[in-house]
């Protein structure tokens, strides 16, 4: 057995465990040019340079330091809602931050349960979609395990929220749920600058909801500032694209 499942047993070992992963793992401690696994959050740190209190929505947070796409704007002084299918994600953003919203959900059009099939504690594939989870499961989902979640709509999750008003900057990475959750969210009232969604395959190759969000986004003003391995980044106004 694992070092880590040994101290998933209890919940004082658990407790133990997330800080061990915080500050020792990832020495969340130390300040580093880039956290995003793709290099994202350098342009988007670029695209808001001028702004040192804004707000961000990251839907598909997974963890606060590794693979963050917000972690750049959080040490700027931003500060937000943070949303993930996974316990352990929402408890490690609980201890490092504190005074943003975190929210242990799926987001879906229907208040309902929903299965989740669940890679481990801390992995960034776990996921309500079951065509994602037979594209990857020869990778991972080892163990086959599946948990249930209690879902929200993303009005009520930004209803009971902080955030009355502006949204700066809008991540999604929701593997497999980017598209659904993407449509559920009120551009039009929130008015975010920036966009962050997954579109492409690791390889390069689009995926099959490239040209769904692409129009859908064209539609309500949003055109591509930048495209980062697989994550395109819209920005609001198509004189701020490099894509134009």
């Amino acid at each position: 057995m694992s070092l880590k499942n040994i101290f998933l047993k209890t919940k004082f070992t658990y407790k133990i465990y997330l800080y061990y992963n915080l500050y020792i793992r990832h020495k969340c401690f130390i300040n580093r040019k880039q956290y995003s696994q793709w290099g994202e959050d350098l342009f988007i740190e670029r695209f808001f340079k001028n702004k040192n209190n804004g707000v961000y929505l990251d839907i598909g947070c997974f963890h606060p330091f590794m693979y963050s796409n917000t972690c750049l704007l959080y040490k700027k002084g931003w500060s937000g809602i943070n949303i993930d299918i996974n316990q352990t994600s929402i408890d490690l953003f609980n201890i490092v931050r504190p005074d943003d919203d975190n929210i242990c959900a799926a987001i879906d059009k229907e208040k309902r349960e929903l299965k989740v099939y669940f890679d481990d504690p801390f992995s960034p594939v776990n996921t309500v979609n079951k065509k994602f989870y037979n594209s990857l499961k020869k990778t991972f989902f080892k163990n086959e395990k599946t948990l249930t979640v209690q879902s929200k709509t993303a009005n009520e999750i930004l209803n009971l929220s902080k955030i009355k008003n502006k949204i700066d900057f809008i991540n999604i990475d929701a593997e497999g749920q980017d598209f659904e959750i993407l449509q559920q969210i009120n551009l039009n009232k929130y008015k975010a600058e920036l966009l962050s969604i997954e579109t492409h395959n690791v390889d390069g190759s689009k995926t099959e909801r490239f040209d769904f969000i692409r129009s859908y986004l064209e539609e309500r003003g949003y055109f591509i500032f930048e495209r980062v391995g697989p994550t395109t980044l819209f920005s609001l106004n198509k004189h701020n694209s490099t894509k134009k």
